[in-house]
């Protein structure tokens, strides 16, 4: 099962899945944390814990845990809670990531969040209504996730779901509905929560528009992500041999073999895989030229 998870997750442009994965891990291991603090009568201690992935609407408690802007994304309050989540993840991500690449999904989901808290933070320490209710805290994916709906409804925004017990329906329509309840209910129970969904709405149709425009605002992350994952790949050693002049005359007189022309299943499969990630532009010369050479077989 371990090895099914490895597998799921270090494939290519998965980024859906391996969103769903984290979240789903956070969620069980926290869980588990928290019905061990129960038993043992450690609750007090291991609540340390759950403080890193909540983030708090009092401004001074904020600049303690500023990484909760973000973290706080990754843990749910319940199974109902994280269900939700993950299923409008999991159609709207996988219809974004197809069109998109998986690295424009992750930049969406990051920006959702921040975007989403950094909201609720200026709303509960700027608006008197709220203001004075400024003690909560807040945890979920739901400013993330819409921020993924609201952006693929910007791009495709007469793509159509079947819903079950409802039919066809486009998600321009989605997503207006989602934002319009989460506007409804901003002085409810889940203020905070309802707030940041407003937020994660806002910079998905920013988000989009701004790259329909030609500007990525997410290149960040993705360049931040890519530098980390570079740090645990495996440095290739380059061999250098030195010959001596005779050889290297030898050399001059020889003609140097041609590269084989013919692109193996393995190389076709990882340009097709790039061209998903990042579209057609994203291939060298090199790559561009194996793919029309292929093409011509």
């Amino acid at each position: 099962m371990l090895e099914e998870f490895k597998n799921a997750f270090s494939r290519y442009n998965n980024a859906t899945i391996q969103l769903i994965i984290i979240n789903v891990i956070v969620f069980v291991v926290l869980g588990i944390l928290s019905v061990v603090g129960d038993i043992s009568g450690l609750s007090s201690a291991l609540s340390w814990v759950h403080l890193q992935f909540t983030i708090p609407s009092p401004i001074q408690e904020f600049i303690h845990r500023p990484w909760t802007i973000l973290t706080y994304a990754f843990m749910h309050g319940g199974l109902g809670h994280i269900f939700f989540n993950m299923l409008a993840l999991y159609y709207f991500g996988r219809l974004f990531s197809e069109y998109l690449g998986s690295d424009k999904l992750i930049a969406v989901y990051v920006l959702g969040a921040i975007a989403g808290g950094a909201l609720y933070l200026l709303v509960y320490n700027t608006v008197p209504f709220f203001a004075e209710r400024n003690n909560v805290t807040m945890v979920g994916a739901s400013a993330a996730v819409d921020a993924i709906i609201v952006a693929t409804a910007t791009q495709l925004p007469n793509y159509t779901f079947f819903l079950f017990l409802i039919g066809p329906v486009r998600i321009k329509y989605i997503a207006a509905i989602t934002v319009l309840l989460s506007f409804l209910s901003v002085t409810g129970d889940n203020a905070g929560g309802n707030i940041a969904h407003l937020g994660g709405a806002a910079m998905g149709f920013i988000y989009m528009k701004q790259l329909q425009a030609g500007s990525n605002w997410g290149f960040w992350i993705t360049a931040t992500l890519d530098w980390i994952k570079g740090l645990f790949k495996p440095r290739t050693r380059v061999k250098v041999s030195y010959r001596n002049e005779r050889n290297r005359s030898e050399a001059r007189g020889r003609t140097a073999p041609q590269p084989s022309s013919s692109l193996s299943q393995a190389e076709l499969d990882a340009i097709l895989d790039k061209i998903s990630a990042g579209g057609y532009e994203s291939l060298t010369k090199d790559e561009k030229e194996k793919l029309f050479n292929a093409s011509k077989k």
